[in-house]
């Protein structure tokens, strides 16, 4: 398991920093990080990071337990406590909640701004004495459906909304609209594999064929194409066919198709065969 990081290292303060110097740090970084303004990977992750170390070190109490027995101070398993952020996170001024169940297919994530500062202000400009809402919903779609694109239907407080889904979307794709965003849980495939706009797939080969060479058909997103497979293609051989992948998002052009051949063994042979066979291994 990885060790957690100091707070104050997060917020990048001194243990002898004041309140309105911790509070300062953390409106820079969280506008530095938040998921709607920041689209790196790991954004998300530092977000909720620098939340959990501004809501530990703004608190007297928490952050006195902190200086005297670091992350233990809120690990139930440690018997220093409660832990402060079990049953949710409340997040500096925010609250951040969210669902990964695949049974619901809508998620919400709300903030609710308590903080006498509004973060959001500086994110959208304007004279906000309160930052409006911005609910999230999860819609589950197929995986061909994010592939190559669809619309989708959805009743979101009573009110019908058409949702169009473009080529290449991916799990977690979000979408956004005029009062809320839209989220896309992807379904698995039963055959193809996805790594960003790459798509694998196992093709099975009959030992003749990878032995004498020759031809097999391979599915790709768009149906079949043939393939010609080398003599003596070894198992678990790796074939690209570039731009049978992924449509790309916002560009032209597809990702690749790695195609493994999966190299199938008789079960039964009749002695005939066999005979073929060792005669074939006393002559190697």
């Amino acid at each position: 398991m990885a060790t957690k990081r100091d707070y104050y290292e997060i917020l990048g303060v001194d243990k002898s920093a004041g309140g309105a110097e911790i509070k300062k740090a953390y409106r820079q970084l969280a506008l530095k990080f938040h998921p709607d303004r920041n689209k790196s990977p790991d954004a998300e992750a530092k977000f909720k990071e620098i939340n959990e170390a501004y809501e530990v070190l703004s608190d007297k109490q928490k952050r006195s337990a902190y200086d005297q027995f670091g992350h233990a101070a809120f690990d139930p398993a440690g018997g220093m406590g409660s832990n402060p952020f079990s049953g949710g996170f409340r997040q500096g001024p925010f609250t951040y909640t969210y669902t990964t169940s695949g049974q619901n297919p809508f998620g919400n994530m709300d903030f609710d701004f308590s903080d006498p500062f509004d973060i959001f202000e500086q994110f959208f400009g304007g004279g906000f004495a309160r930052a409006a809402r911005r609910p999230r919903y999860g819609i589950k779609v197929s995986f061909m459906e994010a592939v190559k694109g669809t619309t989708k239907e959805v009743t979101i407080n009573g009110k019908k909304h058409t949702v169009k889904i473009p080529p290449g979307a991916d799990d977690g794709t979000r979408l956004r609209f005029a009062d809320f965003d839209i989220t896309l849980d992807v379904q698995p495939h039963e055959r193809f594999k996805r790594d960003g706009y790459d798509l694998f797939v196992d093709q099975e080969v009959d030992f003749v064929t990878a032995i004498l060479g020759g031809k097999v058909k391979v599915p790709t997103i768009d149906g079949d194409l043939t393939l010609r497979v080398r003599p003596g293609t070894q198992p678990n051989t790796l074939i690209r066919i570039r731009q049978e992948g992924v449509p790309r998002l916002k560009s032209s052009g597809k990702g690749d198709l790695f195609v493994r051949l999966v190299v199938k063994l008789p079960e039964k042979i009749n002695n005939k065969q066999k005979k073929l066979l060792e005669e074939y291994q006393k002559n190697n």
